[in-house]
């Protein structure tokens, strides 16, 4: 019902229909399915365009025929590339061999002993030797002039003890202490002048000392100058060198490259002619495709299938549950005559999962606490739930844990539905 035929100033579309038939692989039930057929029709313009362009196409594809015979006698035959340039050998490339640049020279870093500098000289400051030597040469003298000067005074009737002669005493007694004291200040005077002396020579030493120390200063910098300089210029001729040895790498390397260039320049041209004429008949065989038809979309009956597959698999589980659940009930039962019925209390068991029903009761696929993960799991019923609908079925056990009798349970199941 939805597929309306369409006129347009380009062409039509119209609908057929025609039914087919179609059996239900469950029920057997046939159906007629009908099944549209969708006509495309161009107007007489267009039609006309069509022609034309397939026309095109047809010649196109009749000159590629054509031209694809040439293609046996370009791909027949290998490139010749013997008139290819060299390529440039590598093997050849040398790596430059590098001078070594040399250590540093050896300085001089002391100037060995210039002299005994002088820290001291002579600074005897005992001015005794020089006041002796002094009063030598006066005492004489002064005692000439007491001896003159008593007898003086003992000729002008004087008595020692009387106020003139102890004035005239007194008076010689200090002539000679200043004569004392003079000599005792030029002794000084005389000590004073040989310390200058001496502080003269060891100044003059020293300068003279220093003046070496700094000749030999000087002559040791200018030597390691000139050795610091020789060395910069080594180290500036190794340099240039290995420039000069890096530079010839550079223009053999070069060169190289030149003759690999030119050799694939040359190889580009020959793949270029030869791929030529294989572009133009793949070019030409491009235009010369046929255009498939272009269909408008159409709405199509559906009918809801049946999910046959998932009915299979789902009656596949069921009967294997069923089967699950008689090989417990029957390993069950045996366990129950030898007084050996597994624990079916829910406090005994972990990773439970419910996986259908069997006559009723819910079936559950668990492990029983402490055992491994790895291990089977086992299915059977829960003892909780079993008591509700049958308290004669479950039995409680000395450690207070449930355990359902599975003989007893299915069987008075059998003899319910058979009375039914």
């Amino acid at each position: 019902m939805g597929n309306v035929n369409q006129v347009t100033p380009d062409g039509s579309l119209t609908y057929s229909y025609t039914k087919q038939k179609w059996t239900d692989p469950l029920s057997g039930n046939v159906y007629d399915v009908p099944v549209a057929t969708a006509t495309q029709t161009l107007s007489k313009t267009q039609k006309a365009i069509k022609d034309q362009n397939d026309a095109a196409s047809l010649n196109l594809a009749t000159l590629a025929t054509s031209q694809s015979s040439r293609l046996n006698d370009l791909l027949g035959k290998p490139m010749d590339i013997s008139k290819a340039p060299a390529a440039g050998d590598s093997s050849k490339l040398q790596l430059p061999q590098y001078q070594q640049f040399s250590g540093g020279p050896e300085l001089a870093t002391s100037v060995g002993n210039a002299g005994n500098i002088t820290r001291s000289y002579e600074t005897d400051f005992d001015t005794s030797k020089y006041e002796d030597a002094l009063m030598a040469r006066l005492n004489p003298q002064l005692d000439r002039d007491r001896a003159a000067l008593e007898t003086r005074l003992a000729n002008q009737g004087l008595q020692p003890g009387s106020e003139a002669y102890n004035r005239a005493v007194d008076e010689a007694n200090r002539t000679s202490n200043d004569a004392r004291i003079a000599a005792a200040l030029n002794a000084g005077q005389e000590q004073t002048r040989l310390a200058n002396l001496a502080n003269q020579k060891a100044s003059f030493e020293n300068a003279a000392q220093a003046q070496a120390y700094g000749q030999a200063l000087q002559n040791a910098d200018f030597g390691n100058n000139a050795k610091q300089q020789m060395h910069q210029n080594s180290q500036s001729a190794t340099a240039a060198n290995n420039a000069l040895k890096d530079q010839s790498f550079n223009a053999e390397q070069a060169r190289i490259n030149a003759q690999n260039t030119a050799r694939a320049n040359y190889l580009n041209e020959q793949y270029a002619s030869r791929n030529q004429p294989i572009n133009e008949i793949s070019a030409l065989l491009a235009g010369g495709q046929v255009t498939s038809p272009n269909f408008v979309p159409t709405q199509g009956q559906s009918i809801q299938p049946v999910d046959y597959a998932g009915l299979v698999q789902q009656n596949y589980q069921n009967q294997m549950a069923t089967y699950n659940a008689r090989q417990q009930a029957g390993g069950n039962l045996i366990d129950s005559l030898l007084g050996f019925l597994p624990k079916s209390d829910r406090r005994a068991k972990k990773n439970i999962e419910k996986v259908g029903k069997l006559k009723g009761h819910n079936l559950y696929e668990f492990r029983y606490k402490g055992e491994p993960t790895s291990g089977p799991k086992h299915i059977g019923v829960m003892a909780q739930e079993v008591e509700k609908s049958r308290p004669d079925a479950v039995i409680r056990g000395p450690d207070g844990m449930r355990r359902v009798d599975y003989g007893r349970l299915f069987s008075a199941g059998k003899r319910d539905r058979k009375q039914r």
